[in-house]
Order: structure tokens, then C-alpha cells, then sequence
């Protein structure tokens, strides 16, 4: 006799033959989760706890001190307890100092002086939740930035300077901001401070803040005040640079003008040979008008002979700086182009000199400011 099959295993393979095996159902959704990395309020972390429980748990972990092997002594004799493994993971100077620590039973003795017990409180509460209270921060600020600085309490320290920045710096607390931004390698703080100071100096210099600190660090002191005249000395350099290339510019265009009336005539002035008309359109040469009245005067001066009127030697100057900026004088239509090219020859170093310089800041101005008219062979 044959062996005995179970009665489902004894099934042969063709009675399952053309078989549809049902479909296994879809697998149920991921949980929602945020692309950020940032936990909105109320949002489930590990576990299931939302954040808002977990930062109440923190709360009342502070609040109440359950289980707390820390004592922190504060100025005035305040006493802040806490937890040895939280100060520890928050900040790595407590952590080195619970180290050296000397215990009382089964507290360890910590001492944070030189700031009120109230801010104290403040930066350990943060420690522990990461959260402070408004009010804490507006009185706070500065205490809690150095207690940040001191303790290496990254997040805390910008948070400080956040708010410093934002609107809690006035005329009476700017320079011991800046000197605690000095202190605490706050740089970004430090320069906010500065500007305030530099922009403000009259005001902040009649504070009780800077006399203070023309008492403690009278180096610092120094250093601002002369970096405020290097500031002014500067912004006269800047004024008088932008006057001199305003005069340049105008120069340059008094050149374009002149040019244009010799060549192509304006309005009422021209070359001989120009027919004007009445309806002439309005010449885009705002030097045009100045020069026009130089040169009918220059034409009928009786003066011109001797040299003895003011408007004429401008017109000389004028004709003569045209001739050194000029770069093509056999076909240039200007009056006395080719007779001054060859004054030039024999003039003296020290006027050719003046005329040199001249001409190389017309030319430099123009070209900063755009394409220049003459050519730029002059600039060598």
C-alpha cells in the first residue's frame, strides 16, 4: 500500500491549474510627516507625546524639581534647583563644572554669579525646554547674553542678539551693548552697536553709558572717537571727489556742445554755410545756451585784442581745451583747432603739465560715466 497525503497536500497540481490567486490588499498610508524637519504646535513627536506636553513635562520638571540633584547658588542668595544630566547635555561648561563640583548630600553645589537670581532662573528654565518668558527677556536681555556667552548656550545667545537687534537698542543702553558684544564675540550685535553709535555720536556721547566707559576703557573710547573723524574725513573726501567730477562732466558736455555748434549748428549759431529754420527742435545739449551767448560775445568783444575780459579768456581756455581733447584737428570744424596743436609745442613742461592732468580726469570721468565723445588716446 502507498503512503497516506493529507488531504491538503495530497491536492495534485493540476487541480490548482488556472487558479486566480486573490490580489493581498494595499498597505495602509505613511503618517503624515513634515518636510521641514520643524514640528508644528500640538504636532505628535516619537512615542505619540506632542511637543506642547512635552514642553509642559519640561515646565513642571523645572517648576517642581522633582528628583533635582543641583543646587545653583545666585546672586543674593537664591537658590535654583535642577538636574545634573540636563545642565550637562544643555551646556558643556556646567558639565565641566559638576566634574569639580563639591556635593551636599546628594546635591551638587554649583555657584552663578555677578547676575540676578531672577535671570538665572530664566537661563536655567531655557535649558530645559528651550523657551523663555517674555517678560524674562525684556529685562533680562543683557544678562541672559552673557550667561549664554559664558556657558556656550549657542541658540540662546542668538536669540539675545535677535532681539537686541530688533528694536531693544536705544541711545542710553548702546554702548554697554556694544562693549557686551565686544565681550561676547558677538560680531553682527557688535556692528549694529557701532553704526547706532557712529550715526548717533552726539546724543550717545552725553549718555551715562560713555562716561562710564571713558572711566573703565578709555582705549575703546579713543578708538571710537577717531574712527568718527576717519568717517568725516572720508565722507568730505567722498563729497569733494563727487563736486570735482560733477565740474569734469560738465566740461566734457561744454566740449560736445561746442563741437555741435561748429559742425552742426544750433539754433541761431552755426557755421557759415548751416541754414537754420524756424522751427528748429529743441537741442539736447544743456550747455548749448551758455556757450552760444560765449561765442557771440567772444565775436563782437572789443576787448578780446588785449586780453583784459573775463568771458573772453574763458573762451580761450575753452578752445584750447577743446584742441588737447581733439584727436582728428585737419578735418575738425572748431575755430583755432590746428593753431592751438601747435602752441602746444611750445609751451612750458610745468603748463603742459596742469593742461595733462586736466584733460586725463575729463577723459576718466566720461568714460566711468559712459562712452567717451573724444578719443580716449588722450588718457595715455
Amino acid at each position: 500500500m502507498g503512503p497516506i497525503h493529507d488531504g491538503v497536500d495530497g491536492l495534485s497540481d493540476t487541480a490548482t491549474q488556472g487558479a486566480v490567486l486573490p490580489l493581498p490588499p494595499p498597505p495602509p498610508p505613511y503618517p503624515a510627516t513634515t518636510t521641514s524637519g520643524e514640528r508644528t504646535k500640538g504636532s505628535l513627536g516619537d512615542g505619540g507625546v506632542s511637543m506642547a506636553s512635552r514642553d509642559l513635562l519640561s515646565d513642571r520638571l523645572f517648576d517642581e524639581g522633582y528628583k533635582a540633584d543641583v543646587k545653583i547658588y545666585s546672586t543674593g542668595g537664591g537658590i535654583v534647583y535642577a538636574h545634573a544630566n540636563i545642565l550637562g547635555m544643555a551646556s558643556p561648561v556646567f558639565r565641566g563644572m559638576m566634574k569639580k563640583s563639591k556635593k551636599q548630600g546628594r546635591f551638587q553645589i554649583l555657584t552663578v554669579g555677578g547676575v540676578p537670581h531672577d535671570a538665572v532662573r530664566g537661563f536655567i528654565r531655557f535649558l530645559y525646554s528651550s523657551r523663555y518668558e517674555k517678560e524674562d527677556m525684556e529685562e533680562f536681555v543683557l544678562h541672559l547674553l552673557v550667561l549664554s556667552h559664558v556657558y556656550v548656550v549657542p541658540q540662546l545667545k542668538r536669540l539675545c542678539e535677535y532681539h537686541l537687534e530688533r528694536g531693544m537698542i536705544n541711545m542710553e543702553n548702546v554702548v554697554d551693548v556694544f562693549q557686551l558684544a565686544l565681550l561676547c564675540d558677538a560680531s553682527r550685535l557688535g556692528f549694529v552697536c557701532h553704526r547706532t553709535i557712529m550715526r548717533n555720536f552726539k546724543e550717545v556721547s552725553a549718555t551715562e553709558g560713555w562716561t562710564a566707559m571713558k572711566k573703565s576703557h578709555p582705549i575703546l573710547e579713543k578708538l571710537l572717537v577717531e574712527y568718527l573723524v576717519e568717517e568725516d574725513n572720508l565722507r568730505k573726501e567722498r563729497i569733494r571727489k563727487s563736486k570735482e567730477r560733477k565740474i569734469y562732466l560738465q566740461l566734457y558736455e561744454a566740449m560736445e556742445a561746442l563741437v555741435h555748434i561748429c559742425r552742426d549748428g544750433c539754433r541761431t549759431i552755426g557755421p557759415h554755410d548751416k541754414a537754420f529754420r524756424k522751427d528748429h527742435p529743441p537741442c539736447s545739449f544743456e550747455a548749448c545756451k551758455g556757450l552760444e551767448l560765449l561765442v557771440r560775445h567772444f565775436a563782437g568783444c572789443k576787448l578780446r585784442a588785449m586780453g583784459g575780459c573775463v568771458h573772453c579768456r574763458r573762451m580761450w581756455q575753452v578752445l584750447e581745451l577743446h584742441s588737447r581733447l581733439c584727436a582728428d584737428p585737419g578735418t575738425c570744424r572748431v575755430p583755432l583747432c590746428r593753431n592751438f596743436k601747435d602752441r602746444i609745442r611750445k609751451q612750458n613742461k610745468k603748463d603742459e603739465m596742469k593742461w595733462k592732468i586736466l584733460t586725463r580726469k575729463i577723459l576718466r570721468t566720461k568714460t566711468i560715466g559712459g562712452g567717451p565723445f573724444f578719443s580716449a588716446a588722450q588718457l595715455l
